[in-house]
């Protein structure tokens, strides 16, 4: 499973294309790798995430001002740099880490395009070949719920967090409408699909990359699980759901009435039902 995880995400990264792990968007297509791609990428995932910007990029989640320079921050799955490039902006000693090689060759090219610093180097998220306790901050967005033993993952995470050292975890929301509507609704009971897939299955085959039949494992978490997993660790664990999705979803259920609802009459469901479940807190002392 560990194979196929790397091997699907290596030829489909996380572009935020017209399709998924493809360099083409609505103003063009362009060349991996180049920094008019790398920029692209970055203006499609803010403004997918533009609810969770302020001064910065994220800054409305990400403590910046806590971790500034001489900070050690790690991100578990960098994607294609984007989160690791707004940190290492912020001045910090980052480290940053991902499964499949087209994330770390994007990435160190972002970096070397923006004379940046940092550490790139591929890992595995269950067996992160780091010190205890090292890093300040360590964060992970959207990337661990493709994990085949998250526990596991979690374990590792919080491992190399230093005691009082924070961190921010985002995975999807299994109890959220994305899922119940998309995966659940359509896939599973319109299109019948759940006669021939378990739940893991169809979570995987209509989560990231589902026109491209789906990644190998996606599997969508609850709080409760995940309060399980790290409030041992956390005496200051918090949850928030960030429902950025819901736009999309209402526009699907609704066509038309979710892009002209107020945004006070759709923040309640984004925040019971949204698909992103963040996580975070600080590692016990």
């Amino acid at each position: 499973m560990n194979d196929q995880v790397r091997d699907w995400w290596r030829d489909n990264p996380m572009t935020y294309g017209a399709e998924h792990g493809r360099t083409e968007y609505r103003d063009g297509v362009f060349e991996l790798g180049t920094r008019e791609f790398l920029e692209r990428v970055d203006q499609e995932f803010y403004s997918w995430n533009r609810p969770l910007h302020d001064r910065r990029p994220f800054d409305r989640l990400f403590p910046y001002d806590a971790y500034g320079p001489g900070s050690r921050v790690l991100e578990i799955g960098c994607g294609l740099g984007t989160m690791a490039m707004n940190w290492a902006r912020n001045g910090v000693d980052m480290t940053a880490v991902d499964l499949n090689p087209t994330s770390i060759s994007q990435t160190r090219r972002r970096f070397e395009l923006l004379g940046l610093q940092g550490r790139i180097e591929p890992m595995d998220g269950r067996r992160l070949e780091l010190p205890d306790g090292h890093f300040d901050y360590v964060y992970s967005w959207g990337v661990l719920h493709h994990s085949s033993d998250l526990a596991q993952s979690l374990r590792e995470m919080m491992r190399v967090v230093k005691p009082g050292g924070g961190f921010g975890l985002m995975l999807y929301n299994r109890r959220s409408i994305l899922h119940a509507y998309k995966t659940l609704y359509t896939e599973g009971f319109l299109h019948w699909e759940s006669r021939f897939l378990e739940p893991l299955e169809l979570a995987s085959r209509y989560g990231d990359g589902a026109r491209a039949e789906g990644n190998p494992h996606t599997w969508p978490v609850t709080e409760e699980e995940l309060r399980g997993m790290l409030a041992p660790s956390s005496r200051d664990l918090a949850f928030r759901v960030l429902g950025t999705d819901l736009d999309t979803c209402f526009h699907a259920l609704l066509p038309g009435l979710g892009l002209v609802l107020p945004r006070w009459m759709k923040k309640p469901w984004a925040r019971r039902w949204g698909w992103s479940l963040w996580a975070h807190g600080h590692k016990d002392s």
